[in-house]
Order: structure tokens, then sequence, then C-alpha cells
């Protein structure tokens, strides 16, 4: 009887966390502000508390899941219409080095210490503070770097180029099965695929492992069960 209600309460859970998750919104841990971070985490452990309540009782641990899910939806609504208090809920970018000024107080005010700047600015890529022309910590905790203006990488409008609009690379073709509802929708038949595929690369659909299309370009990737010859990763 107390697995069953485990099985029971253990599936509600799940069912709980799925709706919560939808209504709050899907954000990587890395977009998270503290207070999503921390929620998240709470209404974990009550859905862990709920899933093995022996007792029967899973309505508190239910109800409680459900006040955190509503707290956090709440506030991020809350946020999408006042600029206030998005400041006051969310918080607010701080500028932390800006055209050569490292900024000592919005430094404390982030909770920063100058070693732990440093160690981000590597991390983006930055080795050097004078390649920085602003440098800003966002409200997630996530800093993100202006580069001066010769240390930015170079784009085609410097060079005055015009390259052709970039497309969406399409998945027409996974592990050896078509996705006829992707293709179709780049205006092209099973044939023309299969005809491409035994002209190009001397293969069949089901010798494909992968197979993209980007309206002007047609990539396919093999099936291979060897492994490569030198792996630099281990």
């Amino acid at each position: 009887m107390k697995i069953l209600n485990i099985i029971l309460s253990s599936i509600g859970s799940i069912i709980v966390l799925f709706v919560l998750s939808k209504l709050i919104g899907n954000k990587q841990i890395s977009n998270m502000t503290l207070f999503d971070y921390i929620n998240g985490i709470t209404i974990g452990s009550i859905a862990a508390e709920m899933a093995t309540a022996l007792e029967g009782d899973f309505l508190l641990p239910l109800t409680a899941m459900i006040i955190y899910g509503l707290a956090s939806l709440a506030i991020s609504c809350i946020a999408t219409k006042s600029i206030k208090l998005r400041r006051f809920l969310i918080g607010r970018s701080i500028i932390l080095l800006d055209n050569g000024k490292l900024y000592k107080k919005n430094l404390m005010k982030a909770r920063l210490d100058i070693n732990e700047f440093l160690t981000q600015c590597r991390v983006n890529g930055y080795f050097n503070l004078a390649d920085i022309q602003t440098a800003i910590i966002e409200p997630n905790g996530m800093i993100s770097i202006l580069p001066v203006s010769d240390k930015r990488p170079v784009n085609p409008q410097d060079l005055n180029l015009s390259p052709d609009k970039e497309r969406i690379v399409t998945n027409v073709v996974i592990d050896g099965k078509i996705i006829y509802k992707n293709l179709k929708s780049m205006g092209k038949e099973e044939e023309w695929l299969r005809k491409q595929l035994k002209d190009k690369w001397n293969i069949s659909i089901s010798d494909a492992f992968l197979v993209t299309y980007d309206s002007n370009r047609l990539d396919a990737y093999v099936k291979l069960n060897d492994k490569p010859v030198d792996d630099p990763f281990q």
C-alpha cells in the first residue's frame, strides 16, 4: 500500500511540476535570477516531500508547490508591466567598467571582488582590460562585455560586403527516417531528396544519420560505427 501511495504521489508531483514549469516559462539556469533559482530549488524540494508523503497527506506540499509557482509567475508578470517594479523585483544592470574606468563601488554593489571580475573577463575571452570598452553585470549575474572598436570581430558591413541572407537549417532526415513535414515546408519532395543523396554521396535514406537543408545547400552525415583514429579529448 505504501508503494502504491508513493507511485501515485510521485506521478502527481511530476504532473504538477510539469504544469508549473510551463506556466513559469523556459529559462536556462544561466538566465535565471537568484530568486528564480532559489524558488526552483524550493519547488523541487517540496515535490520530493510530496512524493514520499507516506501518511497520504500530500495536499499540504501540493498547496505549497502551487503557491511558490504562482508567486514566481506573478513576479514575472508584474516585472513585464512596470519598469520600476522590474528593477526592484528582478534587479538592474550595473556598469563595472567603462572607457578605462573601473568602478569599485559598483563592484562592491554587485558582490564581486576584482579577482572574480578578472576571471569572468577571461572566461569571456578578454585577458586584458584595455581591450574592453564597457563591462556590465546583468540581473542574472552574467557579465556582458563590449570590446573596444579595434578589438571587436570584423563583420561584412565593415568590408562593404553584402552576403546572402542566412536561412534556418532544417533537419530533413534523422537516423535514416525522413521528416516529411520539414521536407514539405522546404518545398521539396522525397524523390528529389533520394536523388540528391544518391548523386552527391551515393547513399540511401537508411544510410543517412542526419541530413539538413537550408534552401541553398544540402548536407548529409553518414552513419558510422567506427571511432576516430585520434581522440583529442582523452
